[in-house]
């Protein structure tokens, strides 16, 4: 099992730089129908900017500029984005509009973006497994789109350096609430000397309140071992007829060598969950708030307007609607 080397500080003992990021972003986005029928759902804006593009900052604020998208069919328009859009720039620089064309700009030379298809979705662990001929023999980082980490907190860098002092796989954790562990994968863990570094010693996925091993949940970050690829291979379809990521990790987490062991950092920043309609509108209000030209007056109008709330004028427009995923039994479709 690979283990916390003693001087962080000492690069004779690092692994290898990581300089890549994957991000898997082949899901249908059912939770959202019908605004994703036409739409991908990564590209739903988070006020002014789509979530993807939140994703790929915080990849390239960490040093990855090599980005790799797991796509899948009706996903053009995330190509698109990161794409000059010249009609628009043109428009912009006669008007002299320098503030949007800088950030109209931004989305074209923020990083090196690649694109691949899933083909069939058989789950996370083989959309992972789609990028082994890109990523090859490094050390690379995963982000999933329905998690944004706020900016002003320090996770990816983090974890991108617990890994390379340990040449391991390593993990997000965040404490959620008891109650709540059956939305996430879980983690068994065993201390370090380091207060936000745990070893994984198992993983369950979205386990019974009664049976999880901790309050820790596994949330959208991976930095991984380019070994994590030969188990992917061979790992059979599990939770929901897919391949699941968390399975191979699990198996890792019982693997000596390098390449073997998991770690978790402990996240306990600032993290927005878009991946349900309510946390994604929660998402959007928060980070709105906190914006110098918006918060001062959306907190204004949202402290009226919820004073003036009151039981009888709190109607449903529309009937309840079943969650997406229980009805397709699959979190690949969000």
């Amino acid at each position: 099992m690979a283990e916390l080397l003693e001087s962080p500080t000492n690069p004779a003992g690092l692994g290898p730089v990581v300089t890549k990021a994957v991000i898997p972003a082949a899901g249908l986005g059912t939770r959202f129908l019908p605004a994703t029928k036409a739409t991908p759902k990564e590209m739903l804006p988070v006020v002014d900017k789509p979530a993807i593009q939140y994703v790929v900052e915080e990849a390239v604020a960490a040093g990855l500029a090599d980005i790799l998208m797991i796509t899948g069919r009706n996903k053009r328009p995330l190509e698109d984005h990161f794409d000059r859009a010249w009609e628009i720039e043109e428009a912009l620089q006669a008007k002299g509009d320098m503030y949007r064309l800088g950030r109209v700009q931004k989305s074209n030379i923020i990083a090196d973006v690649h694109y691949v298809r899933q083909g069939d979705p058989h789950g996370l662990g083989h959309a992972v497994l789609r990028a082994a001929n890109h990523v090859g023999d490094a050390p690379f980082a995963v982000l999933l789109g329905d998690d944004l980490i706020d900016e002003r907190d320090v996770l990816l860098g983090r974890m991108i350096n617990i890994q390379r002092r340990t040449r391991a796989n390593v993990v997000a954790l965040m404490e959620v609430p008891h109650e709540q562990v059956s939305q996430y994968g879980c983690a068994a863990v065993e201390a370090t000397a380091e207060t936000d570094v745990v070893r994984i010693t198992g993983m369950v996925e979205k386990p019974d309140p009664a049976d999880a091993p901790s309050n820790l949940a596994v949330i959208g970050r991976y930095v991984l071992h380019p070994r994590v690829f030969d188990v992917l291979r061979t790992t059979p379809p599990g939770r929901g007829g897919e391949i699941q990521l968390t399975d191979a990790l699990q198996e890792l987490a019982r693997s000596d060598g390098e390449g073997g062991g998991v770690y978790g950092v402990v996240f306990r920043g600032r993290r927005y969950d878009t991946g349900d309609r309510l946390a994604y509108l929660k998402a959007v209000i928060q980070l709105a708030c906190e914006r110098k030209d918006l918060g001062p007056d959306l907190r204004t109008w949202l402290r009226r307007y919820v004073a003036e709330l009151s039981p009888e004028t709190v109607e449903t427009l529309d009937p309840a609607e079943p969650d997406a995923e229980a009805l397709t039994g699959s979190a690949d479709t969000r």
